[in-house]
């Protein structure tokens, strides 16, 4: 049975990851849900209020990471607030507009069509403002897998 539980927690763990990539997935949520399953299954033991307190630090750093990462790389390549709203609506529209591409389209498009319509600026500065949500959304994924890493690694140094 032992078995079974770890690979419920692995997946729950593995869908954590895919929410990186699709945000419409919390992947905190399903982080959180493994290391309750782990107390269910096993004991709750483990989970100490420093373990909680470190784990909320982790999760306070993701949210952080995603939205820095995001203005910064809009912000460097001249963009706005309305950049940076755009490319987050785009971001969690993009993925069911264009299935695959969506991921990396949707922020694209949603921070050129904000800065095009609300701050009037030219095509080509749009353009460039819309690459930079692509490579801010990029650098935050690259970042939160970091920041998710650890807190699975913390996780199993605690319990195992």
């Amino acid at each position: 049975m032992e078995i079974v539980y770890w690979s419920i927690i692995s997946i729950l763990f593995i869908i954590g990851f895919v929410g990186l990539v699709y945000p419409i997935i919390p992947s905190v949520l399903f982080l959180l849900a493994g290391y309750i399953l782990y107390g269910v299954f096993f004991s709750f033991e483990p989970f100490g209020w420093f373990f909680w307190i470190i784990q909320s630090l982790f999760i306070i750093l993701l949210f952080v990471a995603d939205y820095i990462a995001n203005m910064i790389g809009i912000q460097k390549y001249g963009g706005s607030k309305a950049g940076v709203w755009g490319s987050t609506i785009g971001l969690l529209v993009g993925p069911f507009v264009i299935p695959f591409l969506g991921i990396l389209i949707g922020p694209f498009i949603g921070a050129v069509g904000a800065e095009l319509l609300i701050n009037k600026r030219e095509f080509k500065d749009s353009i460039k403002i819309g690459f930079g949500s692509v490579v801010g959304f990029v650098s935050s994924v690259i970042t939160k897998t970091i920041i998710q890493i650890l807190m699975i690694v913390y996780f199993l140094f605690v319990v195992l």
